[in-house]
């Protein structure tokens, strides 16, 4: 098995953590007698030489090894040797070709693993014969011969996975594959096998598909889950790989096939949300928290009447299965006011346990509980109550501040806990600002004047060094505007006019007296030397002065014409509300909003600002409206946490506009 690898020079070839030298030490432990061992070896190979896919020499230099471990019947788990050369294959793009070239020049060492007595490595073979074979009629006759000779029903299912995958990539001798799986998603095979093989013809075949797909498919989820025993998964050693395999779903192969059905159904929301009420309203807890999981790629990508999917996730709030209530709690987190409909639950979830009130990592400091952040992030008053007890006690998370902006005004009670807990912060502090920030956002949030001194105190008592006032600047400027105070702290806004909050403290300079020309300086000298953030900032604040600021226009005329399209469309907005002057704005906004979907909402502002003189643009809000994504989803379903309540604000924009407009 390790012929020749004392004669690589390993010290000499690189992975992710610097040089190799501890490579031949990890290949030879995956023959080890030892589980442990074993595992361990395999952290390292996904941890330094295959680190999130990356392709390194020393990959490559692994890759015979490899091979060589695999055909090995006496080692043991090889099944994880073979899924690692079909990632090394797989997942190496155009630069790392040399590495699909290393894997397929051994894709005839597949050919046997692919009947390999065990049936693990028979599963992560299958995929291969497709990836790696350069004859692809060679391909096909392996997987129908293996099909017809398979007995065991995980491998059948990934030998359908292997067919779904050769009738993407080989559409020329698609047709002979596609009658396999259609074969094999009718009786009288078993329900597990069927829905593997319904995903796979909707991926690639979607013309060989029942018209009842979604209902056969919830039919067959439950029967199937009727025939599963247990939890399937195994213990696994206490390693990397073994953590992020019991932080996989308990029924693994279940979720990836209906994983498999939601991607293959697409932008057709209506059948994705049948299929998601049937996962959540299965009698099997696997299944719902499987179901509540895949939510999460639909309410995050996808627009649509999410009403019974959302419901659905409350109800989950009240079962025994801790996984399953923790999961539908962290979702219904993410949905903001779209959680509405799982109020009613999430109250009583919060009202009944206590204990679920903040959560605690490992070595971290508590954070609020996914429950009540869902609460308070939907808006729901009956936060506060829960909100107040956290804040009187010892250990309120840091993070609470933020969530009690989601309540506005309805949090006023909460005001003098805030304004406690501000006082409590020393100036100057290396934490300041990251305690200062959520009470801060809150307290703007609230209202509450009786807090102007506190935000006084944090923002001129910091010691007058370099970086010291500037760290909760930001933070406080924004307060003092929103409270109406920014006369207060004149002296310590004139200090900020050559800090990198400049554009913040010329704004609350200039909201506090209405001069125009004592700030405008400034702002046009951030537009010139500042970095793409302080042009930003800069470009904002000339918005808001309008007309005033004709003085920055040949500083606003020249950003609109480079860069990229998100710092265009920030100084396109303002040179309309400053210039009044559709024509150089209009074709700015256009390509900004097709070319960085970030620029829509403030797009959105600016032509509802422009009333009838944004007729031009009409046809984009028109758009927005029948696209059934979420504008951010071309980046990716799972966009950070905000993505929902940022694209409804776009919604709500676009249909605010006035039909002439």
């Amino acid at each position: 098995m390790f012929t020749g690898i004392d004669e690589v020079d390993w010290a000499s070839l690189r992975h992710a953590y610097g040089s190799a030298e501890d490579v031949p030490g990890w290949l030879r432990a995956l023959a080890s007698a030892d589980a442990a061992e074993r595992a361990t070896a395999l952290d390292g190979m996904y941890g330094a030489v295959h680190h999130q896919g990356e392709v390194y020499d020393s990959t490559l230099a692994c890759v015979p090894f490899l091979f060589a471990l695999a055909a090995r019947e006496e080692v043991p788990d090889r099944d994880g040797i073979v899924e690692l050369l079909v990632s090394i294959g797989a997942r190496s793009t155009d630069r790392e070709e040399r590495a699909r070239q290393a894997v397929c020049a051994g894709a005839e060492d597949f050919v046997p693993l692919a009947g390999d007595p065990d049936p693990a490595v028979r599963a992560a073979a299958a995929g291969a014969l497709v990836r790696f074979l350069h004859e692809p009629a060679r391909a096909l006759a392996l997987l129908r011969h293996r099909v017809w000779a398979e007995h065991d029903e995980r491998v059948q299912v990934a030998l359908t996975e292997a067919l779904g995958l050769f009738v993407r990539r080989h559409p020329a001798h698609a047709d002979a594959a596609a009658d396999l799986l259609a074969e094999r998603s009718a009786p009288p095979h078993a329900p597990g096998l069927r829905l593997a093989a319904l995903g796979q013809l909707a991926l690639g075949a979607p013309g060989r598909l029942p018209a009842d797909l979604v209902p056969t498919a919830v039919r067959l989820l439950r029967e199937r889950s009727a025939r599963r025993g247990g939890d399937p998964r195994p213990p696994g050693a206490d390693t990397l790989v073994g953590r992020l395999r019991r932080l996989r779903p308990s029924d693994e192969e279940g979720s990836r096939l209906l994983r498999t059905l939601h991607t293959a159904l697409g932008d057709r929301v209506a059948e994705r949300t049948a299929l998601l009420v049937g996962q959540l309203t299965s009698p099997d807890p696997v299944d719902r928290c499987n179901g509540v999981w895949m939510s999460v790629g639909l309410f995050r990508g996808w627009r649509g009447d999410h009403t019974g999917p959302v419901g659905l996730l409350g109800v989950q709030l009240h079962t025994d299965h801790d996984r399953l209530r923790e999961a539908a709690a962290s979702v219904l987190a993410e949905l903001f006011a779209l959680a509405v409909p799982a109020a009613d639950d999430l109250h009583e979830l919060v009202s009944a346990r206590p204990d679920l009130w903040t959560h605690r990592w490992e070595r971290c400091p508590p954070t609020l509980g996914p429950a009540l952040t869902a609460l308070a992030r939907a808006g729901d008053p009956r936060a506060v109550p829960v909100l107040a007890q956290l804040l009187a006690g010892p250990a309120a998370p840091a993070d609470l501040g933020y969530e009690i902006v989601h309540l506005g005004r309805a949090a006023a009670p909460l005001a003098p806990a805030l304004r406690h807990r501000l006082g409590l912060i020393e100036p100057g502090s290396p934490s300041a600002a990251r305690l200062a920030a959520p009470l801060l956002s809150a307290v703007g949030a609230v209202g509450d004047g009786d807090a102007v001194p506190e935000v006084l105190r944090l923002l001129s008592g910091a010691p007058d060094v370099p970086g010291a006032r500037e760290a909760v600047a930001g933070h406080a400027i924004g307060t003092l505007e929103s409270l109406g105070a920014a006369a207060r702290a004149l002296p310590v806004l004139h200090a900020l006019l050559r800090t990198r909050h400049a554009a913040a403290a010329a704004g609350a300079l200039w909201s506090a007296d209405g001069d125009v020309r004592a700030v405008l300086p400034v702002l046009r000298r951030e537009m010139r030397e500042g970095d793409a953030p302080r042009r930003r900032r800069a470009a904002g604040q000339l918005a808001r002065m309008g007309p005033g600021a004709r003085a920055a226009l040949p500083e606003l005329r020249r950003a609109v014409r480079s860069g990229p399209a998100r710092d265009r469309a920030t100084a396109a907005c303002a040179l309309w509300h400053v210039g009044r002057d559709p024509g150089p704005v209009l074709p700015v906004l256009r390509a900004a909003w097709s070319e960085d979907p970030r620029t829509r909402v403030p797009i959105a502002r600016c032509l509802t600002a422009m009333g009838s003189e944004a007729a031009p643009l009409r046809d984009l809000p028109v758009s927005e409206l029948a696209a059934v994504r979420r504008h951010r989803a071309p980046e990716g379903a799972f966009a950070a946490v905000g993505a929902i309540p940022e694209d409804e604000t776009l919604l709500s924009l676009c249909r605010a506009l006035p039909a002439g407009s």
